[in-house]
């Protein structure tokens, strides 16, 4: 090779050498590679920039895609001004490169120089959602590295094996919000009738507002699930309903049949994760409990979020009455619906007028259920006490109620139409009143960490993190839910 001619630029002095002319640049991602390979991650106290990013502003296009395999698209550089992301991922422990993306460096620029995002997104003109949306998909990369959640069970300690963490901190927090107390039912087990007023849509706006600051507050997503009586039938529902997916909320239905073409306009706005309704055994029995002619419209509104390609839930309030029509339901609502599940009836409200089923026949139904989720995939799992079962087979536990065991005013609470806000809706758990007070102090307050902490007698129980039975059941039988476990409860200490 012959040596270059004095006084060539190094791009010339590189040509006459026979390297390719990209090979500053792509040293200089190699060495920020290197750098962020070195790296030690650790978990950040608050929302922070990865301390192993570099951004690179390079003269060639597609270098990252020499070093990352992993990266899509062409890998023939080629000449052009490029900037360029390198960082370590901390969940799996390698190296990325990328080209940086604009709603990359949005974010970015948001953590680094502690910009509000409402009034990033106001400046902009779009949703503050958008902007949330950014920031999560860069902590997604591990560009940006969020806290733990702050969503997380506290003492007790758990007995025995250590417990994953996705049985002790929540990823999301859901608001059932019951946005109106009207309801074009009258079912016999119905928790509540009370006359209640609803709020005014502005107010409830600001509610959403709140539940998306407090949830950005504990590094978790945020869901609203939106009930009634039949939100369908509160005037400022499609607002509401707007104004949370414009915050980036996650959104569900629990309500009854309706039209197509009241379903539309909501699904115009976005899909809902699900839509819930409610059935309570076979025809005759159901339309007992909850009005001719239920059971038939239910199951043509299934077909109606079938076409919609809506995901579908049936919940049934399991009774003396309805226990044996259980397993022959899911028979029928297999290929019908998604998801079919129970929760025990909680005897408040209405429902102090039906019988509960027994303890006896409630553990053998119990294990007939786990046998038959075998061979029907809608049949779903639900009832923390299942996990004794689980226990008992040697199989690894399910979430429980919520995830969590009994969710109650832990990765949940219930809004109902006045701003007073529970633990649970199935029994009453007053823990605060919106407007008056903030999620935030709602959530740490000595009534809801009350409920969170559940029955003294659970302390010591090898499934306790996925169970706590049911608060509302404990209570509308007359146990002191502080101290005394739920009366179904037959584990075997």
């Amino acid at each position: 090779m012959n040596p270059p001619a004095a006084g060539q630029d190094p791009v010339q002095r590189v040509a006459a050498s026979g390297l390719p002319p990209y090979i500053f640049d792509l040293a200089k991602l190699e060495t920020a590679a290197a750098d962020a390979a070195a790296w030690i991650p650790h978990t950040p106290a608050a929302l922070c920039v990865n301390p192993s990013l570099s951004i690179l502003e390079l003269g060639w296009k597609h270098l990252a895609k020499l070093l990352d395999p992993s990266e899509p698209g062409e890998r023939v550089p080629v000449p052009g001004p490029e900037r360029v992301l390198a960082w370590k991922d901390p969940p799996m422990e390698v190296v990325r490169v990328s080209p940086g993306r604009d709603e990359d460096l949005l974010a970015l620029k948001i953590v680094a120089e502690e910009l509000d995002p409402p009034e990033v997104a106001r400046e902009a003109g779009v949703p503050v959602g958008v902007i949330d949306r950014a920031v999560d998909a860069a902590v997604d990369r591990g560009i940006l590295l969020r806290p733990p959640s702050r969503i997380r069970r506290e003492t007790p300690p758990f007995p025995g094996e250590t417990w994953p963490d996705k049985f002790l901190a929540a990823p999301v927090f859901t608001l059932q919000w019951h946005v109106t107390q009207e309801c074009d039912l009258s079912c016999l087990h119905c928790y509540d009738r009370s006359r209640r007023s609803p709020l005014l849509p502005s107010f409830g706006e600001r509610i959403l507002d709140d539940l998306r600051a407090f949830c950005r507050e504990r590094f978790v997503g945020g869901q609203v699930s939106f009930t009634g009586g039949n939100p369908f039938l509160y005037d400022p529902f499609e607002r509401l309903y707007r104004r949370a997916v414009e915050l980036g909320l996650e959104v569900a239905i629990l309500g009854n049949p309706v039209p197509r073409g009241r379903l539309e306009p909501i699904l115009a706005i976005r899909r809902p994760a699900y839509f819930q309704v409610s059935l309570e055994g076979l025809p005759d029995h159901n339309d007992l409990i909850r009005g001719k002619g239920n059971f038939e419209a239910v199951f043509s509104f299934l077909d109606l979020l079938r076409e919609y390609g809506v995901f579908s839930v049936v919940l049934l309030t399991l009774t003396e009455g309805n226990v044996d029509q259980v397993l022959p339901l899911a028979d029928l609502l297999k290929g019908r619906t998604d998801r079919f599940a129970f929760n025990r009836l909680s005897a408040a409200g209405r429902g102090s007028d039906l019988a509960p089923v027994g303890k006896v026949k409630f553990e053998s139904f119990l294990r007939s259920y786990l046998d038959e989720t075998a061979r029907n995939p809608v049949l779903g799992r639900k009832d923390n006490l299942l996990n004794i079962v689980h226990q008992e087979r040697g199989e690894p536990p399910f979430g429980g109620c919520t995830g969590f065991g009994c969710g109650a005013a832990f990765n949940f609470v219930s809004l109902l139409p006045d701003g007073e806000v529970h633990a649970c809706r199935k029994f009453p758990s007053p823990i605060g009143r919106i407007g008056v007070q903030s999620f935030s102090e709602i959530y740490d307050s000595p009534e809801a960490r009350r409920y969170r902490r559940g029955a003294k007698t659970c302390d010591g129980c090898a499934i306790r993190p996925v169970c706590g039975g049911c608060l509302a059941v404990a209570q509308s039988l007359g146990r002191d839910i502080s101290f005394e476990t739920d009366p179904y409860c037959f584990m075997t200490r």
